[in-house]
């Protein structure tokens, strides 16, 4: 699975990216924008959904269980800082994707514990997109963590985020990884649509 986490300087800018990524073959794509009022917000985010509704992609709200909720998204994407996956459930219900973002093997105990449908591990390396960026990974600190979610019968989508490249995917698919979440990498391509087939041909969906 390739999961796009929009970026822009303006709200119009992620919603014009959106629809890019969307175009060029995108599974996901999560909404993430930082600085702008609720109703910017919800005004780019019922825009987004729709595109993404209309091509059968996945839409996810970052953050805002309130927003997720106004707009009835497909789920919500939370980090460490932010509200729990079980309010998520409570306020979603059952059927909505609740994600959580882990850093540590101790992270990943407590989202499997509070239920979420997918962990969002990193980074991997050092990334420009995000602030307040976690201690970087690697490849070996990934690995250690997921050998530990295997040795505990542990049956949940993990995806890698945070500076993940091309060259990367194949030793990430290896260790057990069910997709990555980029967004600085796919704007560097001249051929966005190709480089994201090729890093679908790595996984099953």
């Amino acid at each position: 699975m390739v999961y796009y986490i929009s970026q822009g300087k303006t709200p119009n800018d992620h919603l014009q990216n959106i629809k890019k990524m969307v175009d060029a073959g995108v599974n996901w794509v999560q909404l993430r924008i930082k600085g702008s009022s609720a109703n910017e917000i919800l005004d780019i985010a019922q825009k987004a959904k729709e595109y993404c509704h209309e091509n059968q992609v996945v839409f996810i709200i970052n953050d805002d269980i309130q927003i997720a909720k106004l707009l009835n998204s497909d789920g919500v994407h939370l980090g460490r800082e932010d509200e729990s996956p079980q309010t998520a459930k409570e306020l979603l219900g059952n059927e909505k994707i609740i994600g959580g973002t882990a850093n540590t093997w101790d992270d990943c105990q407590k989202l499997i514990q509070m239920r979420v449908d997918y962990i969002g591990l990193g980074p991997f390396r050092f990334t420009l997109t995000k602030e307040k960026l976690s201690p970087i990974l690697g490849i070996e600190g990934f690995r250690a963590i997921m050998n530990k979610i295997k040795e505990s019968k542990i049956d949940i989508p993990v995806i890698a985020i945070g500076g993940i490249r091309l060259e990367d995917i194949e030793e990430l698919v290896e260790i057990g990884i069910s997709g990555v979440a980029l967004s600085g990498f796919l704007h560097e391509q001249e051929n966005i649509a190709t480089s994201i087939c090729q890093l679908q041909s790595y996984f099953k969906i």
